[in-house]
């Protein structure tokens, strides 16, 4: 008689979902076009099959048992990923890579290291961790689940920019999706910039992070409670969408040199940039199209667009208001039941209305804040007072103290339950427009 195995202990459970989950994207691609670099920023798809695997063993090494180099090489070549900034770009050829029998080989032979390690280990017998820096049993398999669940992310948005055809479609995502979108604009204008509902958020406190002695589990950034009183603003009740951008696009605004700052300007300029990174014009009639995963499909109006913080911030000053500081964010969004209703833990693979959710709504009106997409603030990436790395991870957050990433908030369609919560900070370059990130604008006066 068969037996069922023993039952995994739940983050080791936890890490074994997210394992399904990114070997899942893997298998969209065709294998002969695992070697492309869908975003130049980015390495080869190639290279996250072997850092998935890479990461867990270097981080669990010598911290949560021993686990013997067999491959050292290998551990090396793909311990970290790459963040270039303006210009910093990767120059490798599919041939500098190993090739992927090898790389599978790899994967499979530190998932089979590890797993043996897992079933011998007593993670509740191990001292726990007060969620900040002791590289307890817990701490650690908490950062692989993220850090794995984070990459689902970014694969799945790099995954977005290979050519349909290098594509397997799943199951039910393969149909004509077209006839379900639409280009006519919602009951309640939601697509209109100048009718777009507001909310006001009264006066009040904030609280940005949380302190070590919470018990909860989060990445550095997100220790150290910094308490920000925040004055009344109004701020738009749902995230900007295609249809308010388009206006933005039609006005001439990525040809107008008053919306954009210096930098931004350069940048466009230099990229010849005219409109977001999905978009482009049917030939013939003109008509805005939307790339999906799968498909390209007329631009729906009413989702939320998605475009880097340079063109956030454009499109906020042409329309005579601001991105809102991460403070405001955090304020407006008190008492949204950010795990409840809404578009976010792989249930897409791509947005909904930024109205579909009324029930994701914050105690002051505002609807949306988590899922559907990241929300740029206008607040640079630095720490919370008191910070200090992880000692396992040292660059994890420090390494983009550089007044050149601006913090995200909420979540996306492909964003993982657990990171949904109020204390998580993304972040990204101004120029980078791949991320699924929109924004929703605060301080509304005239428009010029």
């Amino acid at each position: 008689m068969n037996r069922d195995p023993a039952p995994h202990h739940p983050l080791v459970q936890r890490l074994i979902d997210a394992r399904h989950i990114t070997d899942a994207l893997f298998s969209i691609v065709k294998p002969e076009y695992l070697y492309e670099r869908p975003i130049r920023e980015r390495h080869r798809i190639v290279f996250y099959i072997g850092h998935l695997e890479a990461f867990d063993r270097n981080l669990f090494d010598e911290r949560l048992c021993s686990l013997p180099a067999f491959d050292a090489s290998l551990d090396a070549l793909f311990a970290f990923g790459i963040d270039p900034v303006d210009g910093g770009l990767p120059t490798d050829v599919p041939s500098d890579w190993p090739s992927l029998e090898t790389v599978r080989a790899y994967g499979q032979q530190a998932r089979a290291q590890i797993d043996r390690e897992l079933a011998a280990l007593n993670v509740d017998g191990q001292p726990q961790g007060n969620g900040a820096q002791s590289g307890s049993a817990e701490q650690l398999l908490n950062v692989a689940i993220e850090h794995r669940l984070m990459h689902a992310e970014t694969l799945a948005y790099m995954l977005h920019q290979l050519p349909f055809a290098q594509k397997i479609a799943e199951r039910g995502e393969d149909q004509d999706l077209s006839s379900s979108y639409h280009q006519s604009t919602p009951a309640d204008r939601v697509s209109e910039p100048g009718h777009a509902p507001t909310v006001t958020v009264p006066a009040g406190s904030t609280l940005l992070g949380m302190t070590r002695e919470s018990g909860r589990f989060g990445w550095d950034n997100e220790f150290g409670e910094l308490r920000v009183d925040v004055p009344a603003f109004e701020i738009d009740r749902f995230m900007v969408t295609n249809g308010a951008y388009l206006e933005f696009v039609m006005a001439g605004g990525y040809h107008q040199r008053a919306w954009w700052k210096d930098k931004d300007w350069v940048w466009k300029e230099n990229e010849q940039i005219t409109h977001p990174a999905g978009w482009s014009q049917r030939a013939g009639d003109g008509a805005w199209l939307l790339r999906t995963m799968f498909e390209e499909i007329p631009l729906p109006l009413d989702w939320p667009v998605y475009v880097s913080h340079a063109e956030a911030s454009a499109y906020a000053h042409w329309a005579g208001k601001a991105l809102p500081t991460e403070a405001q964010w955090q304020r407006a969004a008190h008492g949204a039941p950010h795990a409840a209703s809404g578009n976010f833990d792989f249930r897409h693979w791509d947005p909904q209305a930024v109205d579909a959710y009324p029930d994701n709504v914050s105690a002051f009106g505002v609807e949306g804040q988590f899922g559907n997409g990241w929300e740029w603030t206008s607040t640079l990436f630095d720490a919370l007072p008191g910070f200090e790395a992880f000692p396992f991870y040292l660059g994890y957050s420090a390494n983009f103290f550089d007044g050149q990433h601006y913090v995200l908030k909420g979540g996306s369609a492909r964003t993982a339950q657990c990171m949904l919560r109020p204390e998580f900070r993304n972040w990204f370059q101004p120029h980078y427009q791949y991320v699924y990130a929109g924004f929703r604008c605060v301080g509304v006066r005239n428009k010029p």
